[in-house]
């Protein structure tokens, strides 16, 4: 920000500069919606006060109008599966980059994610919510190395194995087991201090994952350790990238050949990504999707292996999620944490089920059962009917077209 911008946001976030003992004007950080400076409180409390750049609100809507605009302008050149993914992406975008410019809203989000993970081992700074507002978080200020600064984490000796574990464990748990996740986990919201502790920054994005998602999580990584293609598929059509009419031997055969390519360790980087790209080129054609729910699960996924790979050559997310997994599959899926907890869960459970189980008997004996149709279902049924439509409507516009000229009489 520009000095006069500067002291326009901070006279208009602090009803007093007596707050700060020392405050510096130059930024530590810096980002498109906000920016980073260290200061310290009056009583000798170091923090990191992020202030959101002036006129930002309107900027972002401004933003999203000129998106929107593009989008309806070209979402005729695509086909129906293009068109869907493009405006869950635009969407979300809108909705996530909305909250992002609510520093009121990221606050919440610190204060939840402190309290659900505060027995993770992993370090969140510390609000003083008496001095923040909805352009400005004072925390307190946390030291440590970007995470991917692997010369001063060698230096330090500090054992980076240990790290991904548990930047591994986390993120499972985050995704699979709670379902509440910080959505971006890039190296400089991840830090690492000289005692080897974990700590995670910049809580504008985060996501909560639907039950029913987190299930075809678990299955497509457990399908894609056993190389059970046709379940690999299943499990895609599920979490929403594949559509619900694809076929399935198909694209079970393209899995398999892709996972061969990246499973073989003769082949350079530069191989891989050649045969990969001629096999996708086979498949334009093929109805894949991205729906809103999996665009920041993709994303996350993508930036922890990446970060696995900064530190491990041949770190592989899938192999090395999937025993982290294995032992929290009952968890994820809802159970307690002892067996005799489940089965209490499971006796209290009975009295509802067999109510449920009359309520449905009842139902079939009246003829009064109905069928629910997924998401998926519905929109492949609307699809149909929309081109077997069209198609009859060409057929009988040039029939109207012909009975109108019989009768014209010139």
């Amino acid at each position: 920000m520009k000095q006069k911008e500067f002291e326009e946001v901070f006279n208009s976030s602090f009803d007093s500069k007596d707050i700060f003992q020392s405050f510096s004007k130059e930024p530590i950080a810096s980002a498109s919606i906000g920016q980073v400076h260290k200061a310290t409180l009056q009583d000798g409390s170091k923090v990191a006060v992020k202030l959101r750049r002036l006129g930002i609100k309107k900027q972002v809507l401004a933003d999203i109008k000129i998106v929107n605009f593009f989008n309806k302008l070209f979402r005729p050149l695509f086909s129906t599966y293009t068109k869907n993914s493009i405006e869950a992406v635009i969407k979300e975008f809108a909705i996530m980059i909305q909250q992002e410019v609510s520093f009121e809203r990221e606050l919440g989000n610190l204060i939840e994610f402190s309290e659900v993970y505060k027995e993770y081992g992993v370090k969140f700074p510390t609000p003083y919510i008496e001095h923040c507002c909805d352009s400005a978080i004072v925390m307190s200020f946390e030291e440590g190395f970007r995470f991917d600064d692997k010369k001063n984490i060698f230096a330090h000796n500090i054992d980076f194995r240990s790290i991904i574990t548990k930047l591994v464990n986390f993120y499972t748990d985050q995704m699979l087991v709670k379902g509440y996740f910080h959505a971006d986990p890039h190296p400089g919201n991840l830090l690492v201090n000289t005692d080897g502790e974990l700590i995670l920054l910049d809580f504008g994005m985060v996501k909560r994952v639907p039950n029913q998602i987190r299930v075809a999580i678990i299955e497509l990584i457990k399908a894609a350790n056993e190389q059970d293609y046709e379940l690999y598929i299943s499990a895609n059509k599920r979490l929403g990238t594949i559509a619900y009419e694809a076929p399935v031997a198909e694209l079970a055969e393209f899995s398999r050949r892709m996972f061969e390519i990246f499973g073989n360790d003769n082949l350079d980087s530069e191989s891989m990504q050649k045969l990969a790209f001629e096999v996708l080129e086979s498949t334009r054609d093929l109805p894949f999707k991205l729906p809103s729910d999996a665009i920041y699960i993709l994303r996350v996924s993508a930036i922890i292996e990446g970060l696995g790979t900064t530190y491990i050559e041949n770190f592989n997310g899938v192999k090395d999620i999937l025993p982290i997994l294995q032992n929290n599959i009952p968890k994820a899926l809802g159970a307690s944490d002892s067996i005799l907890e489940t089965l209490i869960d499971s006796i209290k459970d009975i009295p509802f089920i067999v109510n449920d189980f009359k309520h449905s008997m009842k139902k079939i004996s009246e003829g009064d059962v109905q069928v629910e149709l997924s998401h998926d279902q519905l929109q492949y049924i609307e699809q149909k009917l929309s081109d077997n439509i069209k198609s009859y409507l060409k057929p009988f516009a040039f029939i109207l077209g012909g009975f109108f000229l019989l009768l014209y009489e010139p």
